[in-house]
């Protein structure tokens, strides 16, 4: 009973929110009853990466991530729009992404097939920075965070460096957002 009447006290809750630009933010929700329902609403979602709605299998942009030294890590299928970096974190693909896809760090550096690269727009002032700064940069590198793919990438093959220089946090492990 005591529980009950502290519940009835809360006129305001604070629940995460995914804006348009993708990132969560907190937002001020004055039911309580509709916050909890909200939030029980949130955690499925996240629970299955945010409101993604995962191609079904055939249907997908096809992205072959490789190691270093040129053997398969993971075949997926992503849909038009996705970035390389959050496709290899959401499938547990060792690709760090440090500053979490701010072109603050050259920590997602792929190495990119030359059919590929040629079929991305040019990289930004601030990408090119970033990658000048890389481990094993190549003429065909990029940013995982700022490859962001279309119909025509299908197929693409994403070639991980053999080690990163990770100027924003040693030992940060990647996160998905």
């Amino acid at each position: 009973m005591e529980s009950q009447m502290r519940q009835s006290h809360i006129l305001a809750s604070w629940i995460p929110v995914r804006n348009p630009n993708g990132f969560f933010i907190l937002q001020l929700v004055r039911n309580n009853t509709a916050a909890n329902l909200y939030k029980s609403s949130f955690e499925h979602k996240v629970a299955a990466h945010g409101n993604i709605t995962r191609p079904g299998p055939g249907t997908g942009i096809k992205v072959n991530f490789k190691d270093s030294k040129g053997n398969l890590i993971k075949t997926v299928e992503a849909n038009e729009g996705d970035d390389l970096l959050s496709i290899a974190h959401e499938h547990d693909i060792d690709l760090e992404g440090a500053c979490e896809g701010s072109v603050a760090c050259s920590t997602c550096h792929v190495i990119l097939t030359a059919e590929h690269y040629d079929l991305l727009p040019e990289p930004e002032d601030d990408e090119n920075d970033m990658l000048d700064m890389a481990f094993g940069l190549t003429d065909t590198s990029r940013l995982g965070c700022q490859v962001k793919l279309t119909k025509e990438l299908d197929g693409i093959t994403a070639t991980l460096p053999s080690a990163t220089r990770n100027m924003f946090v040693d030992g940060k492990k990647p996160t998905h957002h």
